[in-house]
């Protein structure tokens, strides 16, 4: 059996501490809140992909729903210990959707965002059998997840990322996107990275030079084509940005190139620069953080009429 790089085995324990603190194998589903898990969204020939479904127990109407994707550097399956990172949402009257996706082990970008846009078009196509509001879906990612949230926003119309397409007919265009802390220029990593990183991102064998299939600074095109700010446009969806100041695996300047190329666009932005935080460290789960990105996914998920 193939041992883990040292690069690798050294983001896999810091994000696993950081974001996975406490989580359990199956997700708790929250108090006043049902689950329906494993509901397969696509079929490869030796896998199927699939997404667990929250929402409140007691509801009305068609529900906003938020897509959850998962942290893990690409190459850890986290959907279910991850999921509390946004399921508490259905408390306030969303559907929480969290998501899997191929990992970078099973295949090289872009097969990643091609699987994270097939989920949404299949809960747009089965919103009506499954009581949500197809007209009013978010997403909301963190680290690895970040970045593809970042993508699910921006690549609209980017007919390379539609793959075999499931329920073509149905768009995977979102209205709402949550950046935690997310990778975006990945050949930048290493020049803002903080005095004794743990491991080079430029290394053959990081989690960035696994996903797109060799290392980054020999691979440009490839990076290009995984980086969200090469697709951000003046029509992008409204975004929240978080990271922590002191991030030790994804250096804070990635979320700052994704800010200014947004707000020079013109598109709809706001950051928050996390004081003292580290990599998805507690400060992301306080209540000012939770009740920051209520309000982004209620301005723009739920009509005024249900306010």
């Amino acid at each position: 059996m193939n041992r883990p790089s040292s690069a690798i085995a050294t983001w896999s324990m810091l994000f696993s501490v950081s974001i996975a603190a406490g989580a359990v194998a199956q997700a708790p589903v929250p108090a006043g809140a049902t689950v329906d898990r494993d509901l397969v969204f696509a079929k490869f020939e030796k896998q199927k992909l699939s997404l667990d479904l929250y929402r409140p127990r007691q509801r009305t109407g068609k529900l906003p729903v938020v897509v959850w994707i998962y942290g893990g550097a690409w190459m850890q399956r986290n959907k279910s210990s991850q999921a509390p990172t946004a399921t508490w949402l259905t408390s306030d009257g969303y559907a929480v959707a969290a998501i899997d996706y191929r990992l970078s082990s099973e295949a090289q970008f872009p097969a990643q965002i091609i699987d994270c846009k097939a989920a949404v078009r299949w809960l747009r196509a089965n919103a009506d059998r499954l009581g949500l509001d197809a007209d009013h879906i978010g997403v909301w990612g963190a680290s690895s997840g970040g970045h593809l949230a970042s993508l699910v926003g921006l690549t609209r119309g980017h007919a390379v990322f539609y793959g075999d397409a499931l329920a073509p007919e149905d768009s995977s265009q979102v209205q709402a996107v949550v950046d935690y802390f997310g990778p975006t220029d990945f050949r930048q990593m290493d020049a803002h990275a903080l005095p004794g990183a743990p491991f080079k991102h430029d290394a053959p064998d990081s989690p960035e030079s696994r996903l797109v299939g060799g290392a980054i600074q020999q691979n440009a095109e490839k990076v290009e084509r995984a980086n969200p700010i090469e697709y951000v446009t003046k029509d992008a969806p409204p975004f929240f940005i978080a990271h922590g100041e002191v991030d030790p695996l994804v250096p804070y300047n990635q979320s700052e190139l994704l800010f200014e190329a947004l707000r020079k666009a013109g598109a709809d932005v706001t950051f928050y620069k996390v004081a003292g935080a580290g990599h998805g460290t507690k400060e992301f789960g306080s209540d000012v953080m939770r009740g920051a990105v209520r309000a982004f996914f209620d301005k723009y998920l739920k009509p005024a009429s249900r306010r």
